[in-house]
């Protein structure tokens, strides 16, 4: 099967690119004239295929808020082809029984790669680890309780030194539950003014203090899920100057969103982390640019309306993301002249593909041919109509952006495309 798509832009010039063997044979003009396929992409840009290291997709278990279909189509509607899903779904996946299944499901339903991650305890609260060498050779990308941090320091020691013998990531939602209080906002004079219980950056920044201080100890490659405080910014720079083996992620909502923007008691701002103030989301921006912070990740969490609708104090933290995050980002980051789209190609793509070891991140000749077209010049406004996910739960409604998926190949096949392409 030969596939050729011709008018795209490669590196800001005009070329086409041969897609053979599910692989991207050749990229240049004058290609040959004998193909299967040929896809005119019509001036977009080619981009590698986004990749996600943070998404939830609710299935087992939760499949009305979202399912593997629906939330890998969602995924290739956002230009990403690799996505990471985690293990907080019903039943956990916490044993190799659970594990199998849930991989069984990702190659059967997915149309994007979907990579599994494993609990690093039952029922991902539990004070002993689980069975990290079986899972980690059936093929689980890494280890994490994402949803709970881990509240005993034994338990995440021993974890580390497990994911450290089989070279595996380990992945910490930073959280202590004794200063959480209640809390459904960032602690401060926001909340004080809308009358909303908030939860302390102290709740992060700590935990995540005790966690560098053991992933020095155990050489584990240790990586920060949304991470969200300056305080937590600035550990994880003094580590990666001691020589930790830490990495970072900050999702979308925490560079563009902060909480002087609530105005009200708006379910769509709730997520855990929290919306921090101002400062903190500035120093988000900064640790991203100098590179504390080595990716973009979305946190993609889909709910049902029932569980969005009513005050923060009832309803479900999280939102969705991943068909919003590359557009947002283009426009904020990269429309406005902050950075270069290379820059955002390697905090969405080329960074995460390499810290999480997935055949990834590269328009190049012989690597797979999972690829995206955008047209970067379409402005549009963000209309939950146009979601593929199941979930519409998101405070970007109604923004306008740049940066249009019109097309997502996955292996060379089509996992996404809209009708400009032909």
């Amino acid at each position: 099967m030969k596939t050729l798509i011709k008018n795209v832009y490669v590196d800001n010039q005009l070329q086409s690119i041969l897609i053979e063997d599910n692989k991207i044979k050749a990229i240049g003009t004058n290609l040959g004239d004998k193909f299967n396929q040929v896809i005119d992409g019509n001036g977009a840009t080619a981009l590698p295929g986004l990749v996600d290291v943070h998404v939830h997709f609710r299935d087992p278990g939760l499949t009305y808020k979202e399912t593997t279909e629906t939330g890998s189509k969602a995924s290739a509607h956002g230009g990403f082809t690799s996505v990471c899903v985690m293990p907080n779904v019903k039943p956990v996946v916490d044993t190799p029984h659970e594990l199998q299944e849930q991989l069984s499901l990702n190659q059967r339903e997915s149309v994007v790669h979907a990579y599994q991650y494993a609990a690093i305890s039952k029922q991902l609260i539990a004070y002993k680890p689980t069975d990290f060498t079986q899972m980690a050779e059936m093929g689980a990308i890494a280890f994490t309780n994402d949803g709970h941090g881990v509240q005993n320091a034994e338990t995440m020691y021993l974890a580390m030194k497990e994911a450290k013998k089989l070279n595996k990531p380990l992945v910490a939602h930073v959280e202590d539950d004794s200063l959480i209080n209640g809390g459904v906002m960032n602690a401060g004079a926001k909340a004080d003014e809308l009358g909303l219980p908030g939860m302390s950056p102290l709740s992060e920044s700590s935990q995540l203090a005790r966690d560098l201080l053991l992933a020095k100890d155990t050489g584990v490659h240790y990586h920060v899920a949304h991470i969200s405080t300056k305080e937590s910014v600035e550990l994880v720079r003094m580590a990666k100057q001691r020589g930790v083996n830490v990495t970072a992620e900050v999702s979308p909502h925490h560079l563009l969103l902060d909480d002087s923007m609530i105005e009200s008691d708006n379910p769509m701002m709730k997520m855990n982390p929290p919306l921090r103030s101002p400062e903190d989301r500035h120093a988000l921006i900064a640790g991203l640019m100098d590179g504390t912070i080595d990716m973009v990740a979305t946190d993609h969490a889909p709910h049902s309306e029932k569980e969005k609708s009513g005050s923060m104090k009832d309803v479900a933290f999280g939102i969705v993301g991943i068909e919003t995050a590359f557009s947002l980002m283009y426009t904020s980051f990269v429309k406005s002249g902050l950075v270069n789209l290379k820059t955002l190609v390697k905090w969405m793509s080329k960074n995460p593909a390499d810290i999480f070891h997935l055949p990834a991140g590269r328009l190049e000749e012989g690597q797979p041919a999972d690829l995206t077209l955008m047209d970067l010049d379409d402005e549009y406004e963000i209309d939950a109509n146009d979601f593929l996910s199941k979930g519409k739960n998101s405070p970007f409604i109604g923004q306008k952006v740049y940066g249009k998926t019109k097309l997502t190949l996955v292996d060379g096949n089509v996992a996404y495309q809209d009708g400009s392409v032909e």
